[in-house]
């Protein structure tokens, strides 16, 4: 098992990323200890009195802060790294933010994992980096370059990895909460009925975050084989009744989402249920992963061309099991 008998830490611990990871480790794993780094001391305490639990250790901090980073990493064994400024309106308006975050943030756990003889550090990507349109994006598309290089920095003493997935489910923030706040009165706001998605529970993500930390040489980024739904049909099963208030595109949003282009596929490789981009240094080598199949020439795997959609009643038993986040 990946996470037996090792000490974890997994920044940006208290969001609904880290709310299910901690579920799942404290439940299905022997872990040592498992270390929540984060900046909100409140939701750490709603943490520890949730699941009460000797293992766990809260640890007040912000990935800005390199040194606060070197201390909590000391005899840690993997760091899976979530913490992010998400929200694309958020960075948008506050791009200097984003990028101390997401990208100087970033550095600044490749450099402690390093330094701290860290074994293996998984790092949480988006859809939203492919063929980025906005910041947030482009901040993540950065910090997935940092991560695969880190791999040639660690001098293979380290093994840095990515996972790339789309949307998830009922997280917080997400566009499922305000629809189902929404509904109540009588219209919902959708910006474009053509508009395609990638969805994962979180608790799929979770789970293949676990998996691909166990899998990875150094260097890849893991991708899930997820559906994909229409915008329109989101709303549908939601509330049919309810009218529809099309507003529009927002700033930084695209209709469709990517989570492998076609400059991408002739270094990714396929799976049963995911794919891996194999970096493009000379630190990798041809051998690695070899059960994995390479995808056609000009393969591209968007939201809107997905051979795998998700179906109303799919959508409806994720929907029943949410616990929404506030």
């Amino acid at each position: 098992m990946p996470l037996d008998d090792r000490v974890v830490l997994l920044t940006g611990g208290t969001g609904s990323f880290g709310k299910k990871f901690t579920e799942i480790v404290l439940k299905e794993f022997n872990t040592k200890a498992l270390r929540i780094f984060s900046r909100d001391e409140l939701k750490q305490l709603q943490m520890a009195q949730r699941f009460n639990n000797p293992r766990l250790r809260f640890l007040i901090g912000d990935v800005r802060d390199k040194d606060r980073l070197y201390r909590a990493m000391n005899g840690v064994d993997i760091v899976i790294h979530a913490a992010a400024l998400k929200q694309v309106p958020a960075a948008e308006y506050n791009p200097i933010e984003a990028v101390k975050t997401n990208v100087n943030g970033a550095a600044n756990v490749i450099d402690a994992a390093i330094d701290n003889g860290v074994r293996k550090v998984m790092f949480i990507s988006t859809d939203k980096a492919v063929h980025p349109v906005n910041l947030y994006g482009a901040t993540k598309l950065v910090a997935e370059k940092l991560f695969v290089q880190a791999n040639a920095y660690s001098g293979g003493r380290v093994s840095f990895g990515c996972v790339r997935y789309g949307n998830v489910v009922g997280s917080r923030g997400s566009v499922i909460p305000l629809f189902l706040q929404q509904r109540g009165s009588g219209a919902i706001t959708i910006t474009d009925e053509r508009m395609t998605r990638f969805w994962i529970t979180l608790d799929e993500g979770v789970r293949f975050v676990i998996k691909c930390t166990e899998r990875m040489v150094g260097g890849e980024v893991f991708i899930p084989k997820v559906p994909s739904m229409r915008l329109s049909e989101v709303v549908r099963t939601i509330a049919p009744e309810a009218k529809r208030q099309i507003i529009g595109v927002r700033p930084g949003e695209k209709l469709h989402e990517e989570l492998i282009t076609r400059e991408e596929a002739p270094r990714t490789k396929e799976f049963d249920d995911y794919y891996v981009i194999e970096p493009e240094h000379p630190f990798w080598r041809s051998g690695n992963h070899q059960d994995g199949r390479y995808v056609p020439e000009g393969f591209q795997y968007g939201s809107d061309t997905n051979t795998q959609w998700l179906s109303t009643e799919d959508l409806e038993a994720c929907i029943a099991k949410l616990e929404i986040e506030s």
